[in-house]
């Protein structure tokens, strides 16, 4: 008995002696465990202050602690560190290759398209996108860098080793990295795609932010038969490339080929630095057929100026809802100069195109008022009132106070409104309005406000170029919606549309002017 007793207390002393030490260990168990979340909890402070900093936020490092202490109950571990590190925003630059060398169209980097620079479409669809943290445009030359800044974007004047004919756009891209370390992943757009939108940029980016992505490059969808060239003395021959000539498929059996269209090409600097803009973990991005316009000689331009009419970015601003065309009367309506007769009369010139084009955006219930800085005599205002058959506003000193009471009594916002002017005045009006334009004869300090600047000079059809170009916004706009309720159009009934187009069709617009 004396024996299992002292067994039964040898058991116990053993139990509480093991109990003992698994507590020690426990507790220091937990104080690792403690110090270890407390490190946690510390570096995902930091990392949240470092964001925080980078995107203006109001969080700091101390509340993004308190924040995850309070949501304490979800564990940190190193995968979720990793992740928060990681989660921080890489700098993203787009770069638009301009070189003043071109050889099919000189210049034509900045070279008029539908009233716009050829640049300038593609610097206003990457500043609008929001998703660069710097636009640039490298290029060689001193105009093209003077455009550039006037459309918002900055200039890397590349070097004459990467501007000779035989250099490669992927030279002047990995210059423009090497020099510029700070940027994370390269956005080449095309110069030379008019038609591109912010939508498309903004999409695309995602693949690089949110999907991992190492490079991503537009796309569109082509359903053309190829064949290849098979070069024999004295024959002419040729082979299938993708078709069996005895089974030729139908469109509509057939997914077509994926082509590049030059848009742009997402690369991270990694790719750039070893010689690609497509590698590692690739992605293409399909666009519509309608935004892949690419200009290479004089040719593709009338194109090109029909497209982007009807499908390039044009603004924040929609410029299907313009009501209201507000225009200077010296210098647009008339071409500036005042005739004075032997007894005394004053007198201007008016172009009957432009009473025209007056009527014609008041069909579509655009109002038309006229402005005038200094006053003239009654009577002549009375006539032209009378016969362009609108409201003429003399002696307008501020024409940005007067535009402004005009808006309020008509309960406009400036993307509802149109300004045609021609002078530094007119400027912050040009700035605001929805849509804007100037003569071509205008001064230079308007030529850089105006979203539009026409061919015509002023008193010459200026007013009535201008109403044409609303008008086929406006039309533009409201195509785009029938298509979206009645389905996408082919490629032969887009170009039937362009053919047949009141407002697009040189031929028919000089016979309506005539």
């Amino acid at each position: 008995m004396d024996h299992i007793c002292g067994m039964m207390f040898f058991i116990l002393g053993m139990w509480m002696l093991l109990t003992a030490r698994r507590r020690r260990l426990f507790q220091k168990r937990l104080m690792a465990a403690k110090r270890e979340t407390d490190k946690k909890y510390k570096r995902v402070g930091e990392l949240l202050q470092q964001h925080a900093d980078d995107d203006n936020t109001l969080l700091d490092g101390a509340q993004g602690s308190s924040t995850f202490r309070k949501n304490g109950m979800q564990e940190l571990n190193d995968n979720s560190l990793e992740h928060i590190s990681n989660a921080k925003r890489r700098h993203i630059a787009a770069l638009i290759l301009a070189r003043g060398g071109s050889k099919g169209i000189p210049l034509k980097n900045i070279k008029m398209l539908a009233g716009v620079p050829l640049i300038g479409w593609v610097i206003r669809a990457a500043l609008d996108s929001g998703v660069f943290d710097s636009v640039w445009v490298s290029t060689d030359h001193d105009e093209i860098a003077s455009v550039a800044r006037a459309w918002g974007a900055q200039v890397h004047r590349r070097s004459p080793e990467v501007s000779k004919d035989s250099s490669s756009s992927l030279d002047t891209i990995r210059e423009f990295c090497r020099l510029n370390s700070g940027v994370d992943v390269i956005c080449n757009i095309q110069a030379t795609s008019p038609c591109l939108h912010p939508h498309h940029l903004k999409e695309a980016v995602e693949c690089i932010t949110k999907e991992g992505c190492d490079s991503v490059f537009s796309v569109v969808r082509r359903h053309h038969f190829r064949w290849q060239e098979v070069k024999d003395e004295g024959c002419q021959c040729t082979e299938p490339l993708n078709l069996n000539p005895a089974c030729r498929l139908r469109r509509q059996d057939w997914d077509g080929e994926l082509c590049e269209n030059g848009s742009f090409y997402f690369a991270t600097k990694e790719l750039v630095k070893n010689g690609l803009l497509q590698g590692g973990k690739m992605k293409y991005f399909e666009m519509k057929p309608e935004y892949s316009v690419d200009i290479d000689v004089d040719i593709d331009w009338p194109v090109a100026e029909q497209r982007v009419r009807r499908f390039g970015y044009f603004g924040k601003n929609k410029p299907e809802v313009v009501k209201l065309l507000l225009c200077n009367l010296s210098g647009c309506l008339t071409d500036g100069q005042i005739y004075i007769s032997e007894n005394g009369e004053e007198m201007v010139s008016i172009n009957t195109r432009d009473q025209a084009g007056i009527d014609m955006l008041k069909k579509k219930q655009v109002k038309v008022i006229m402005i005038e800085k200094d006053p003239i005599a009654k009577a002549l205002a009375d006539k032209l009132s009378q016969r362009m058959s609108c409201l003429i506003l003399q002696d307008v000193d501020d024409k940005l106070e007067k535009v402004q009471e005009l808006m309020e009594e008509e309960g406009l916002e400036w993307k509802e409104v149109a300004y045609l002017g021609n002078d530094e005045p007119d400027v912050k009006c040009l700035e605001l309005a929805g849509l804007s334009a100037v003569p071509v004869d205008a001064p230079t300090v308007t030529l850089n406000h105006a979203k539009y600047i026409c061919r015509n000079a002023a008193g010459h059809g200026v007013v009535r170029e201008f109403a044409e170009y609303i008008l086929q916004l406006k039309n533009g706009a409201e195509l785009n919606l029938q298509k979206h309720i009645l389905g996408e159009i082919d490629g032969q009934d887009y170009e039937k549309q362009i053919r047949n187009s009141e407002y697009n069709c040189p031929r028919k617009a000089a016979k309506s002017a005539a």
